[in-house]
């Protein structure tokens, strides 16, 4: 018959376990969700921009939140060209993203983003250059092709949607929305 003592052992021994049990599923977890930095280049076309495609660059970094779920934070610079060249639009998005990644060479999402904005008019215009932030939307998707390990080539695209700008030039308002392409290296850590 087990009396107090031995029962207060077993409760023990079994805590003690239990613990040791959760911080090894926890190592092994933070082992499996290791983190990625993907440094790209893309290209970048506004929907009533000067139907230019323009350069961009970014940064990222992802981890898995779940076997099939993958975080993302990015930021980004781009620049784009509208009303002729009258207005010169710079933008630095700083992105948040959730795919859910069905393989793992393999992702689709979407997520939100913040953008400053900075608005550059040709001195033509006699309109002051002026700065604001946005919020915006995003979907998009990607593919990885791994070198090796710890290195994937990373191709992806996204579109992205933002509130309607007004500007003083005609016409007085124009459709900020723009897509992306990037290749960029993943590198795992």
């Amino acid at each position: 018959m087990l009396n107090r003592e031995s029962v207060l052992r077993l409760l023990d021994r079994a805590l003690l376990g239990a613990a040791l049990l959760l911080v090894l599923l926890l190592l092994g977890v933070n082992a499996a969700r290791a983190a990625e930095i993907v440094p790209s280049l893309g290209m970048t076309r506004a929907v009533d921009g000067d139907d230019q495609t323009k350069i961009s660059g970014g940064l990222a970094l992802r981890t898995n939140l779940a076997p099939l779920l993958m975080t993302e934070i990015g930021a980004s610079y781009r620049n784009d060209e509208f009303f002729g060249g009258d207005l010169n639009v710079r933008q630095w998005p700083l992105t948040a993203s959730l795919y859910v990644t069905p393989v793992p060479s393999l992702y689709a999402g979407g997520g939100v983003g913040w953008y400053h904005t900075t608005f550059d008019y040709a001195e033509s215009t006699g309109l002051p250059n002026s700065t604001d932030e946005k919020f915006g939307v995003h979907l998009g998707g990607g593919l990885q092709i791994p070198l090796a390990p710890a290195v994937a080539i990373d191709l992806g695209g996204r579109y992205v949607f933002m509130q309607k700008q007004e500007s003083p030039l005609i016409p007085e308002k124009f459709n900020p929305d723009f897509w992306t392409t990037s290749v960029g290296l993943a590198i795992k850590f």
